[in-house]
């Protein structure tokens, strides 16, 4: 059984929590801009390619500014406003603005469709919302009557004269944020922001900050609200989680600041007295910035991380010869060093008790034999690989889905620490990270200190006993703590599903704890696909687009922790064969017939003419390959006696066409 005095202990443990950064988000920031003004809390490329620098000072006073600016046009405590964009340096000081007034933003990101902004401006009644281009409000202004509550449209980048008389005509009024942004800096008093900071000061760490909606318009709208609390929690015990970071330090950030992931680290920035750079999630632009600005620390989802790994690894190939040869070589040699050290030092995870002394002696000759060689791999091509890295980073973070053994083990190889942390929108969203000091491979890190966790039985994917099971143990995550989500927006019924009478939020991950009080993810017991690019895919809402073909009988959407979706389809035996009688298809037998081009071009085609943008689908929920199965799914087997389909056992039945499926 799991020891909860220890846990008990070391959740209240008080060394590891701050508790003077305020009341609120912004009152964190306020506070931080008082002590630091001069430290770097922004970095943004200008137009001649080089970095400006925004010092704490300047951000807060632009967030008062603004914060006024946005008061007088009527934006007041409360008002839930919406806020489409990417990660740019105006959308902080944006964010930071509303906080400030009590606002709640409600934010999404460029690659939304039309039809999922319409929906989430809707239902949540926003009167005002940012977006960060004309292209961005147009995907309102297609069918503006369906937002009748959006009145105001304020753009980071200008609109062009046929938008504003467009958007005018639907009743809403275009404002350009660079003016407001200019009007602010010159008109506001001295009161002015004595009147903000009043405002300040009336929020309490239950103030609500932001509706952040996880999945699309065409699955089931599930609106997360997030309090200042819920971050605050996180941002007081982070310096005990990261605890190489020092003053002054800067973070490339790159992923969708609506994604609560990249938020929550924007948050820790004036904790840590950190700043940021902006950049982008391309593989080249990413490595060109790290040259540039040489950061610290960064975040990002599994799948850049692949993408910069399988870039060096292409880069040495084109080489080729005895330089290929050697990389390859450098990298098992890295790989046999770290799996030695790892073990001498005792940073490896520990599902059950053991004496340590003989992962020590398992571990002792083939570190004495690595030592030198290592040695020699790093002076020659693992420091260069380094550089090629910025150079100067103390760690990064993979987060947003589940990052690849290979891709771990490869930074792991070069002596580029990437610490891996884990968590859900629900959970704002750290609940588990590994420690900057002593990270682990093979887990997600240790629970976080202002964080509950406890794995439970469970039985085709639901909660089979309360009990806590001890390290080792397979079974439900279950999460509690002031990080927990105040509830989905507008939908209790959809929050009494996951969160119990005492608290404890159902995560839908399977996985076990560590002696340690680690984390290790096995697996997912709910729904929702995570790709290895950190968006949320509803599976149901793609099958039942794909069953509306006649010739599909059942579809089961796949692909968590991968790149792409990839589907099982069940055709309709009779539809098949009358297709392929009508085209003259000939064929030994229906697996046989399954396996022809002309079948799989039919299903393709059908696929694609149900899965599409123009009927509401987002690029990540297109079906990239699929299989198709001979035989229907049976009760008891893959669906239980209510028809439902059971997807961990799906998962499990089908391992090898899954897998074929990402070879391919």
């Amino acid at each position: 059984m799991v020891n909860f005095k220890q846990i008990s202990k070391l959740l209240f443990d008080k060394s590891k929590f701050d508790k003077n950064l305020g009341n609120s988000l912004p009152d964190m920031l306020r506070k931080r801009a008082a002590e630091y003004p001069e430290g770097i809390l922004q970095g943004v490329k200008n137009e001649v390619g080089k970095y400006d620098f925004y010092t704490y000072e300047r951000v807060f006073r632009r967030t008062l500014d603004l914060a006024s600016q946005l008061k007088k046009l009527g934006i007041k405590k409360g008002d839930n406003v919406g806020l489409i964009s990417d990660n740019r340096r105006e959308w902080m000081i944006t964010d930071y603005a509303l906080l400030c007034l009590g606002a709640v933003d409600v934010p999404r990101g460029c690659d939304s469709m039309g039809t999922e902004i319409r929906f989430i401006l809707e239902f949540t009644k926003c009167r005002f919302a940012f977006f960060e281009n004309g292209r961005q409000l147009e995907k309102v202004l297609e069918n503006a009557e369906e937002v009748p509550s959006l009145k105001h449209a304020i753009l980071f980048d200008s609109a062009d004269a046929p938008l504003v008389t467009k958007a005018a005509e639907a009743g809403i009024t275009i404002h350009n944020y660079v003016n407001l942004e200019e009007i602010a800096r010159r008109s506001t008093s001295d009161s002015d922001r004595k009147e903000i900071n009043s405002i300040i000061d009336t929020l309490t760490p239950e103030t609500l900050a932001t509706i952040i909606f996880t999945s699309g318009t065409t699955g089931v709208p599930k609106g997360v609200m997030l309090t200042h609390d819920n971050f605050l929690t996180q941002c007081e015990v982070v310096k005990s989680v990261l605890p190489d970071s020092r003053e002054g330090d800067l973070w490339l950030t790159v992923l969708p600041v609506w994604h609560v992931f990249e938020r929550a680290f924007q948050y820790f920035l004036p904790v840590l007295k950190n700043g940021c750079v902006y950049s982008k999630p391309v593989a080249s632009r990413i490595l060109n910035d790290m040259n540039a600005v040489h950061p610290q620390w960064m975040c990002a989802v599994p799948r850049i991380w692949d993408t910069i790994a399988q870039r060096i690894f292409s880069e040495v190939r084109k080489k080729g010869g005895i330089n290929y040869a050697f990389f390859n070589i450098a990298i098992s040699v890295g790989k046999t060093y770290w799996w030695a050290k790892d073990r001498m030092f005792g940073l490896i995870c520990r599902y059950k008790k053991t004496i340590r002394i003989f992962d020590t002696l398992i571990a002792f000759v083939p570190y004495l034999l690595m030592v030198i060689p290592n040695a020699i791999c790093n002076l020659i091509l693992f420091r260069k690989i380094r550089a090629q890295l910025g150079g100067k980073f103390t760690a990064a973070i993979s987060g947003g889905g589940s990052l690849q053994g290979e891709t771990d083990a490869f930074y792991h190889a070069i002596g580029f620490k990437l610490l891996e942390g884990y968590g859900l929108t629900e959970t704002a969203p750290v609940l588990s990270l590994r420690n900057s000091k002593k990270p682990r491979s093979g887990c997600v890190g240790e629970v976080m200190p202002c964080a509950e966790i406890k794995v439970v039985a469970e039985k085709d994917g639901k909660i089979a006993g309360t009990e806590p099971l001890g390290p080792g143990k397979k079974g439900l995550i279950l999460a509690r703590g002031r990080q927990v989500m105040k509830g989905y927006y507008l939908r209790p019924d959809l929050t009494a599903e996951v969160i119990d009478k005492d608290g404890w939020f159902n995560t839908g991950d399977l996985g076990m704890l560590t002696q340690d009080y680690e984390i290790k993810i096995t697996g997912r017991a709910k729904d929702t696909i995570v790709l290895l690019g950190g968006e949320n895919v509803e599976p149901q809402v793609i099958e039942n687009a794909i069953c509306a073909s006649p010739y599909i009988k059942t579809a089961v959407a796949v692909g968590q922790d991968k790149k792409y979706i990839a589907a099982l389809i069940v055709p309709v035996e009779e539809m098949i064969t009358s297709f392929a009688a009508e085209n003259n298809v000939v064929y030994e037998n229906y697996e046989t017939l399954l396996h022809s081009a002309e079948i799989i071009n039919l299903i393709r085609s059908e696929i694609e003419s149900n899965v599409n943008a123009e009927k509401g689908f987002r690029t990540c929920e297109r079906v990239s390959t699929f299989a198709l199965l001979d035989k229907d799914f049976t009760v008891g087997v893959e669906i239980n006696s209510k028809m439902e389909k059971m997807r961990h056992k799906i998962v499990k039945i089908y391992a090898k066409q899954i897998k074929k499926l990402y070879e391919q």
